[in-house]
Order: C-alpha cells, then structure tokens, then sequence
C-alpha cells in the first residue's frame, strides 16, 4: 500500500511560473547555469545554487543555509506562494515522444522502510547523509521522487475529473515540452484518491533512489531527537510524483568506451567474435529485441546477436542486457568491471538516439559505442520484488520532473 498525504504546496505564482520552474540543477553545464542564474532573476536554480556554481561549496552548511534563506525570499517577494488549503497535485507533461499524467502527494518514509516502496538501484552511503543534511538545513524538499504503480482505475477517473477543469498552470519551455498543473483539494477526491493508492500492494521508484533513501534516513533522525512526534510531520513523508505503469517510459541508456585497452580494432572484433554474431551493417542499426546490441566502430555500424550460452533466463540481473554486455566485453576484452568509477566509460541516454551516439565517436569523444535494448517495466518490476539491484545506468526513464513546481516543507 501507499500511504499518501494532501499537502500545502509552495508553488510559483501564475504570472512567473514559466521563468521559476528549472530542470535538475544536473543537466546543466556550468556555462549554461551561469548564464541562466545572470539572465532570469525568477529561475529555482537561484534558490538551488545562491552561490552559483562552485563544486568546492556544494555540501556546505553555509551553502545550504542561503538555500534556505533564498526560499524565504522568493516567498516574501511573491515569486513564490504557499496554498491556502492542503492539496494533492495532478501534473501533466506534454512531449513529442509521449504524454505524462501523474498524482504529486506526500508519502510515508515508512513505505519505504518496510519495503511498500520497492527499490531497483543501489545508492551510496555517502550520498545519502549529504542529501540528509541538505534536507535538514533547507528544511523542504522541491523536486519530486518518480513513482510507478499498476494501472488503478479510481486514481483514473479523480485524474481524468481534475484535468477537466482549468489548470492552475499551462506553459511550455523552451525544450518544447507543455507543463500544466492542477489542485485536487476537494474532500470527495482527496478521500478518493487516500483510499485508492491503500488498495495499490506496491509502488516501484522509477528515477529518485537516493532521494527516497535520503528522506527516510532523516526521518528516522528526527523521530529519535522528536520522540513525541506525532507523525503528522513533514519529515514523515517524502515528495512524490505518481504515474502509472502505462504512461511510464523506458529507454535505453548506452555505453560509449574511450579506447579497445590496446587491442586493434581486428583483434578486437575477433574476441568480439567468441561471443556474438558479428554483422556490419550499411546503415545506423538500433537493437530491435533483447540479447541484440548495436556498435559503431572506426565510421561503421555492427549488429552484435549473443551467440547460444549460458544466460540464466530465471535470474532477473544476468539476464539484463546491460548485464550481458558487461559479462561479454566490458570486462574480459576491455578490461572493465566496476561501471560506476572507471574513467574510461560513459552513458548516453536513449532519447539522444542512435545518431547520438555515433556523433560522439566521431567526435572522438570516445572509440566504440555499444546500444542496448531498453529495459520493460515487468523487467524493473522483477528485479525489485526479487530485492534484486540492477546494474549502473539501466534504464533512462521519462518523465524528468522540474524543480520548484510544488515545493514540501519538512
């Protein structure tokens, strides 16, 4: 089940939202953040990064604490706002690949601890306590945890009533892509929509794992410095958008490699060779089934097929392509096991594509490109409910939410 909980949003007022709301702070270069926080005196990223962009000062207490302070004054210059009423918001995107529909509510760290909230990707420790301690100084969390359940129809008919109405935003940005907001903040839908995500048995984090993690390791903190806490609270629930499994999309996430370890590109192919069929195409090739690869090397496109082995089909991580690739060429020819520190690997999302990718090898930003097959979401749901950990840059998953639409104090 999902414990969920309507809250008072602090959200941008409607004649600036447009310029308030910002990607995550991690898309942007720091050319591109300079340049958008000397521009746009209404952006979040003001909020996120008062001190512009200083790597040296991105986990300090004094940092943290103008972060805290810049809320407060966007709040005071009603640039931001704080509804009258406790709400549940429904927020839509619109893209050229797809339309995203989704409940953003507060839910209950104990969701996550007990494991109601299922978990596909491992987090690091060390990440955790900074964003713990970037929660407790700040005090508000303004940029949504993605959540997946199974398609229920009750939250389907309280969404399909709200996005009848006007919405209290409806803007686009200049990535094309369409926003619009609305507030749920009638008894009759607020009960609907508490009682309908009780019924859901499990809900899947689809992009946040370090966030959820984050929120509950403050919750717990503070119900051991609170011991009459009554868990009401705000630290007792972490923001999260809601969308079902149908409007849920997965891409690919692929592989670039700076070099072949010192391997020429005919020894190479021929090691290549022990594991896959190898097929040099005459055009850009996209995998187009599980256990197929696509790689583009010295100005050519391949197809890779996994010659008939021994992949465990019953074991949900080994038999992941991304698992796969690793076990056959990564790391026995390039000499790659640990994706998460080794320099000389990259990812690109799918979304860039495969002329993406080879324009990145012809950049000679790297030497060989490898595309995979995109993760299902029965594949990621497996992999949770095994307790199961998928490898490093999986899946890229859509929607990407914005900071600073629907801001939850702690």
């Amino acid at each position: 089940m999902a414990n969920i909980i309507p809250f008072r949003a602090i959200r941008p007022a409607k004649d600036k939202v447009h310029m308030v709301v910002s990607r995550s702070i991690a898309v942007y270069s720091r050319r591109i953040l300079n340049a958008k926080l000397e521009t746009n005196p209404y952006s979040f990223l003001h909020v996120i990064k008062p001190d512009h962009f200083d790597k040296k000062k991105a986990k300090s207490t004094r940092l943290f604490k103008k972060v805290r302070e810049k809320l407060e004054e966007f709040c005071n210059e009603k640039i931001l706002v704080k509804d009258d009423n406790e709400s549940f918001y429904v927020y839509r995107q619109i893209k050229p690949e797809g339309t995203y529909t989704g409940v953003i509510a507060g839910v209950s760290i104990d969701d996550y601890i007990n494991g109601e909230i299922k978990v596909h990707e491992q987090t690091i420790t060390k990440r955790e306590k900074i964003f713990e301690k970037y929660l407790r100084i700040c005090d508000f969390n303004a940029e949504p945890v993605l959540l997946t359940y199974p398609d229920q129809t009750r939250v389907d008919k309280v969404v399909e009533v709200t996005t009848e109405k006007e919405p209290l935003f409806d803007y686009s940005t200049p990535d094309r892509l369409r926003h619009q907001l609305w507030r749920v903040d009638d008894y009759h839908n607020i009960t609907e929509l508490i009682e309908s995500f009780a019924d859901i048995d499990s809900v899947y984090i689809a992009d946040g794992h370090h966030r959820s993690a984050s929120s509950a390791l403050l919750g717990k903190h503070k119900r051991k410095e609170n011991p009459n806490f009554t868990g009401k609270e705000g630290f007792n629930y972490l923001l999260a958008y809601f969308i079902p499994e149908s409007q849920l999309a997965i891409y690919d996430y692929n592989r670039l490699v700076k070099d072949l370890n010192k391997l020429s590109v005919d020894e190479f192919l021929l090691q290549v060779s022990e594991y896959f069929l190898v097929e040099k195409q005459s055009s850009i090739f996209k995998p187009s089934c599980r256990h197929e690869f696509g790689m583009y090397l010295e100005n050519e496109w391949y197809k890779l097929t996994l010659k008939p082995r021994e992949v465990d089909e019953s074991n949900p991580v080994e038999r992941l392509d991304s698992s796969i690739l690793t076990h056959y060429i990564l790391t026995p020819i390039l000499g790659i096991s640990d994706l998460k520190t080794n320099t000389r690997i990259g990812f690109l999302g799918g979304l860039k594509g495969m002329k993406g990718l080879q324009n990145e090898v012809d950049k000679q930003k790297a030497k060989v490109a490898f595309a995979l097959y995109p993760v299902g979401v029965e594949q990621l749901k497996k992999i949770a409910d095994t307790n199961n950990i998928m490898p490093p840059k999986t899946t890229w998953i859509e929607p990407k939410l914005r900071s600073g639409l629907t801001v939850f104090e702690l």
